[in-house]
């Protein structure tokens, strides 16, 4: 499916029945604000989620565009024998974003959806189960393992720098792939990283997340970045020059090098494991939003509870 002219519908003619320059212009204007109200990763997310339900629709005749709230309901059913509630619910929202977009309407609050996804929740329930962060040891065995391993220098210094700024950012694995030279101001205390736009701050207003110099030098993430900029004599440009999904791959690989599960890690792992190692350490919920960005609590105090499930157990309470 095509989201090119999310603006179809706004076929503006004067009253002589012509379109004059400056509402050709002004329309012109407006169909490419619509496609950057969105970001890059959000549209291909959100086409991916789409195409798989056209898909659906294809194979059992139905019309997907503009589709009706009983066929969706067939569809939620569908995705329900293999992914995860919060998969559906995704998915539920990009295609009725992408009818908005092409100037159709689907009532996502039909009962027959509503009713459904409930009863779906109830069969197979809503937790997520995600991959897992990396914690303080965690990251400590694959900077050993980085060091140790038999990658080129610069490569390993890259990978280095990667994994530290990544974790000691909080950042998502699009926010990390997105750094650019210009975005880096180093100071006293340690690096300034600007953020241009993130998955929560649409609008690309921005922020800047602060990074402090540690006293082990070996885990330093601002000594780490130094030293991959000066090594690859970076002068401008994007900092790591790979994609998001290397992120995931690069932390797969050394967790294998360093004797742990690859498969229960991925790039999301370096910033849940910051939210995670911080709350452990007895960091303030909005200390620690505001180095991830999070706008909502609820995301950050799934972090602080799991952190707690030791720390706070009542079983620390009794004695043998």
């Amino acid at each position: 499916m095509s989201i090119k002219n999310p603006l179809s519908v706004l076929q503006i003619k004067t009253r002589t029945g012509e379109i004059s320059k400056d509402i050709k212009f002004l329309e012109e204007e407006t169909l490419n604000n619509l496609r950057n109200s969105k970001s890059n990763n959000t549209l291909r997310a959100y086409k991916a989620d789409y195409n798989d339900f056209a898909l659906f629709c294809s194979r059992n005749n139905f019309q997907s565009m503009p589709t009706k709230p009983q066929i969706m309901a067939l569809y939620l059913t569908h995705l329900s024998k293999s992914l995860k509630y919060s998969t559906l619910k995704r998915r539920l929202a990009s295609i009725s974003i992408l009818h908005k977009m092409k100037g159709h309407y689907i009532d996502t609050k039909h009962p027959i959806i509503i009713e459904n996804l409930m009863g779906i929740k109830r069969t197979i329930g809503s937790h997520q189960k995600g991959k897992k962060p990396l914690l303080i040891n965690d990251l400590k065995s694959l900077i050993e393992a980085i060091h140790q391993s038999d990658e080129k220098d610069l490569k390993k210094t890259r990978d280095k720098a990667l994994v530290l700024v990544g974790f000691s950012g909080g950042f998502r694995r699009s926010e990390l792939v997105d750094i650019e030279k210009a975005d880096i101001e180093f100071v006293v205390e340690g690096v300034k990283i600007f953020v241009k736009r993130s998955k929560t701050d649409q609008s690309g207003e921005g922020m800047i997340k602060a990074i402090p110099y540690f006293d082990n030098e070996n885990f330093c993430p601002v000594k780490a970045l130094k030293n991959w900029i000066e090594e690859s004599n970076l002068k401008n440009g994007k900092i790591f020059n790979i994609s998001d999904k290397s992120v995931a791959l690069i932390i797969k690989k050394y967790a294998n090098y360093a004797g742990l599960d690859g498969n229960n890690y991925a790039g999301h792992s370096l910033r849940s494991g910051f939210a995670t190692s911080t709350a452990e350490s007895g960091a303030e919920e909005r200390n620690i939003m505001a180095m991830t960005g999070h706008k909502s609590t609820e995301m950050v105090r799934r972090y602080i509870k799991e952190a707690n499930l030791f720390k706070n157990n009542a079983l620390n309470k009794i004695k043998f």
